[in-house]
């Protein structure tokens, strides 16, 4: 049985981290809220962003832009593992890396080859622990993304689309459903989904009561040419901003459950320490009587 010190520097140890994770999971509430409002004002700018190129794209009919392309034969494709740059955040990181893993699998059974393009230290360091075939990797803004960061992601990816050197993307990420949920999504970014713009042009149609007659100034081929490398970015902004919130949400929830399982621990050993105290009074007591009863004997 351990002795009552070292209960005693147990319970100083453990309260110790329950004061961290207690502090970690203020910071991440604080920042939950401003990341939530983040992605809140982003939602409708993408949908909306969606439903114009949807519109211009069917003004424009049966064009050959690089980006809409779709190939018979894909060869590559590139997975976009979206990820934090720290831990402490429960299944957050390990759920999309196990999702993109799965999504690998299913590319090589078919016969194509995955290359990488990852954001976040987590996915950076698994793939590369794993010796993945990582064409470029971003880290150092996972909690707090900017439309910049997005832009660069975006650029490297077309690039590598335009030039052939992958024949589809795919982005895996944790959507924001609230504090306690986070869905793990998977979207193909390029070439855009024709479903996507078809489901898009319906919903404007619904909203609008009917198809709308516009007359287009320059002629929508070269709208849709300008919007195309314009909605990638945004796609990747708003998978970028909805990661940051799930992030804070599952830190979050990790340090309270941590907290909680601190205070649990806290309890049992202090149960412990007040037994091992009362066992060695008892000990003493019984002690001084046997003396007491040899002298007087």
């Amino acid at each position: 049985m351990a002795s009552t010190q070292d209960l005693k520097r147990r319970v100083r140890s453990i309260t110790n981290t329950r004061k961290v994770t207690k502090a970690m999971e203020l910071v991440a509430s604080a920042r939950l809220r401003r990341s939530q409002q983040r992605i809140e004002s982003m939602r409708p700018y993408a949908d909306r962003m969606l439903e114009l190129m949807a519109g211009v794209s069917k003004a424009a009919g049966a064009v050959r832009l690089p980006l809409l392309e779709r190939r018979e034969n894909v060869e590559h494709v590139a997975i976009i593992p979206i990820t934090a740059d720290r831990g402490l955040a429960g299944g957050f990181n390990a759920q999309i890396i196990r999702r993109s893993l799965a999504l690998m699998r299913e590319v090589r059974a078919e016969g194509q080859e995955a290359v990488w393009f990852s954001t976040g230290r987590k996915a950076a360091s698994t793939l590369r622990f794993r010796r993945m075939n990582v064409a470029q990797s971003w880290v150092g803004f996972s909690e707090r993304p900017s439309y910049h960061d997005a832009q660069a992601v975006a650029h490297a990816v077309a690039e590598a689309f335009v030039n052939r050197e992958v024949d589809r993307v795919v982005i895996v990420y944790n959507a924001f459903v609230s504090a306690l949920v986070q869905k793990v999504t998977v979207r193909d970014l390029l070439p855009i989904p024709q479903e996507m713009l078809e489901a898009a042009g319906e919903a404007e149609q619904d909203a609008t009561g009917g198809t709308p007659d516009f007359i287009y100034e320059p002629e929508p081929e070269e709208i849709l040419a300008r919007l195309l490398p314009v909605y990638v970015e945004t796609e990747l902004y708003r998978a970028l901003l909805e990661s940051a919130a799930s992030e804070q949400g599952a830190r979050m929830t990790a340090m309270r459950n941590a907290s909680k399982a601190a205070g649990e621990l806290i309890d049992n050993l202090t149960l412990a320490m007040n037994r091992a105290r009362q066992a060695e009074i008892t000990q003493e007591i019984l002690e001084v009587v046997a003396g007491a009863d040899a002298l007087s004997g």
